[in-house]
């Protein structure tokens, strides 16, 4: 089933919609081709770009011609694949890979050390996003979350004011009481400087029917994203086969 597409640019994150958001554009040309397949039968109302990848300055040319809402999928901990990679860059970003990938909880911690590398390897993927699509990113998430790493929260890298997503969202229950309240106090520090959505929901977790019906009955009184990975071929066929049930 198809459905109504809202323009980001013309709505403010607290009205009732849903966003459905395609990560990792520009990865490689297969998952840009999935994702820009999917925004061309109304699957997705949006995507955020990868860049110094592979199919960074393809991916760019296609989006501008599609129309697609897209933001900056930043990116800290998979090694960029780009052929003209700047040589400082890839120094920072290699360290603060290391960093993130040491274990599962280093976005938690605040690192002094790679201050500089964070704020440099943000601003340049920033700079190049503006490059290739001449024109600020209509959102910003994370590639894996990181985000949402201590440092970038702490160092207030991201825009004042920008469309930023919040971290997944959980009913009472689902997640122990600790999880939930580092996510509650990630989302209020994001509250205070950036604009974000009421819920986050992943849709590998959610292709139950009953459960994305409950997200799209949400959507109708709140801000909902639903993030999707079409580069997943369980995903591309339920979005190309079945679409979200949202009203036409």
């Amino acid at each position: 089933m198809t459905f109504s597409t809202n323009a980001l640019s013309n709505c403010h994150p607290c009205d009732p919609m849903l966003i459905i958001n395609a990560d990792d554009l520009g990865r490689d040309a297969a998952t840009t081709d999935a994702i820009l397949s999917c925004y061309a039968k109304r699957r997705i109302t949006s995507t955020s770009a990868m860049v110094f990848m592979a199919d960074s300055e393809r991916a760019a040319g296609l989006a501008l011609t599609s129309g697609i809402e897209v933001g900056l999928h930043i990116n800290l901990s998979e090694q960029f694949s780009g052929s003209s990679l700047p040589t400082r860059l890839g120094e920072h970003h290699r360290r603060i890979c290391r960093f993130l990938k040491a274990s599962k909880y280093a976005l938690l911690v605040y690192h002094p050390g790679l201050r500089d590398a964070f704020r440099y390897v943000f601003e340049a993927q920033h700079a190049e996003f503006v490059r290739l699509y001449n024109r600020e990113p209509s959102h910003f998430d994370g590639h894996q979350h990181m985000h949402l790493a201590t440092n970038m929260l702490l160092q207030h890298l991201m825009p004042a004011g920008a469309r930023v997503r919040r971290s997944f969202s959980f009913r009472a229950g689902e997640k122990s009481l600790i999880n939930r309240a580092y996510r509650s106090a990630v989302d209020r520090c994001l509250a205070r400087r950036h604009r974000i959505t009421d819920y986050f929901f992943s849709l590998t977790q959610h292709f139950a029917p009953d459960s994305l019906k409950r997200i799209v009955e949400m959507a109708k009184c709140a801000s909902v994203e639903l993030m999707t990975h079409p580069a997943r071929a369980d995903e591309y066929a339920y979005l190309m086969d079945k679409g979200i049930p949202a009203e036409r």
